[in-house]
Order: C-alpha cells, then sequence, then structure tokens
C-alpha cells in the first residue's frame, strides 16, 4: 500500500482498523478487513500521506495510526540492531 513494491505475504504486515484505529495484526488472525505493507517506518509513512488506509478500510476520515507506529518503530529499532 504505501511504497506499492510486491513482496511476500510474509514479509509484509496485516493492518486491520478497530474502531477507527489502525492496529497491527502480528499473527493475522484478527477479524475484520486487512490492509498489508512493509514493516518500515517509510513504508508506513507513504501509506499515510496518500491516504491508502482511509481508502483500504473504506472508513469516512483518517484513522488513528498511532499504535501502529510504535509498532513499525520497534521494529525497525529491532531490526537495525
Amino acid at each position: 500500500m504505501g511504497c506499492r513494491e510486491r513482496a511476500a505475504k510474509d514479509d509484509l504486515l496485516r493492518i486491520v482498523a478497530a474502531e477507527g484505529v489502525c492496529v497491527p495484526d502480528r499473527r493475522g488472525t484478527l477479524p475484520g478487513r486487512g490492509a498489508y505493507v512493509h514493516p518500515t517506518r517509510v513504508c508506513l509513512e507513504l501509506a499515510v500521506r496518500r491516504r491508502a488506509l482511509s481508502r483500504a478500510f473504506r472508513g469516512p476520515g483518517p484513522l488513528d495510526t498511532t499504535a501502529l507506529r510504535r509498532y513499525v518503530e520497534h521494529a525497525d529499532q529491532a531490526s537495525a540492531t
């Protein structure tokens, strides 16, 4: 969604919208419509800037991505070390 590059499903992070909040679905088991991005800060920022998350979840407006950003930042830091 963000960088628009293709990748294997295992390499992507599934995102689910729950009550106007985007949450990471690490195991891929949360109910509802899912959207996929690379678990990197760059890809997530591109998806937010392009409003791709709102379109994917067919929401009326912008979604809260705070929890999702925290997760991706933590994943970026863990992979850097």
